[in-house]
């Protein structure tokens, strides 16, 4: 990385700055990225003590001269991207974050009629596990460090809660609170919701487990314009705490495929 360091436009000298011309063949390349992007970038860069410009001018030069494999730097772009966004948004986003009128190619299935919508409920993924109508087991999510990203460690996974644990108590209230002697035998996904999960944005009184795989209610005639959306999101009520707006929708396609879009997503002044 160090061999780079000085090719670059110098970015600290004015005086060089100014007399600054790129080398015969050079041409500039310009790339929108979201500050989550631009910070990790920047972190790398800080611990290579090169500037962003250099690391990405090495990752480049490491693909043209092979040291690098195009396909191997494929997969990893498209775990980072899962690790990002686990449920992509309906729409791409502006340089303030905010969705655009520009559906993501990923989610056309949704513009085409494709795909259940349901309430999508902000608070702690969880996993509890019934036998003969009786709870067994509760787990929590939980998502790889930056170094097991760094190994290539994409998806999460579910661990045990902690009876003694002070950050499980909520989840375990929760789960308790939950009657699950309807529930199948299995393991079932849950969100955790209540006063002392995730800022508790419905106002619940008590805290719950609702299954993904159960109980979630689905929508009927949800528009799947931008406007309509924007629109629909505006006074939609949440069918877990009447009176309070629900936090957005996640449609489900029959193959497993999922897409959301919250009402915070849409520009204020929209």
């Amino acid at each position: 990385m160090s061999e780079t360091r000085g090719r670059g436009r110098p970015r600290k000298d004015p005086e060089k700055l100014a007399r600054w011309t790129p080398p015969d063949g050079w041409s500039r390349l310009v790339a929108w990225v979201s500050p989550e992007e631009k910070k990790a970038l920047k972190h790398v860069a800080v611990e290579a003590e090169v500037s962003v410009a250099d690391l990405v001018r090495s990752l480049a030069g490491g693909l043209a001269a092979g040291v690098i494999d195009a396909q191997e730097l494929i997969r990893q772009v498209r775990k980072g991207t899962q690790v990002m966004e686990k449920i992509p948004t309906l729409f791409e986003r502006d340089d303030r974050f905010r969705v655009i009128d520009r559906p993501r190619t990923e989610c056309a299935w949704v513009f085409e009629g494709e795909g259940a919508p349901t309430e999508k409920l902000d608070g702690t993924n969880v996993r509890l596990t019934v036998r003969t109508g009786r709870l067994v087991r509760v787990e929590k999510r939980r998502n790889p460090s930056k170094a097991q990203k760094q190994q290539g460690i994409v998806d999460g996974w579910y661990v045990d809660t902690d009876e003694c644990g002070a950050d499980d108590k909520w989840i375990l209230a929760a789960a308790r609170n939950t009657d699950v002697s309807g529930w199948p035998d299995g393991e079932h996904p849950c969100e955790a919701l209540g006063p002392r999960i995730q800022g508790n944005p419905l106002a619940l009184d008590d805290h719950l487990c609702v299954p993904f795989n159960l109980e979630v209610p689905v929508y009927q005639d949800v528009p799947r314009s931008y406007t309509g959306l924007r629109d629909f999101l505006a006074g939609l009520e949440s069918r877990y705490a009447p009176g309070h707006l629900a936090e957005g929708i996640v449609f489900h396609h029959p193959d497993g495929r999922r897409a959301k879009i919250k009402r915070k997503d849409f520009p204020s002044s929209a």
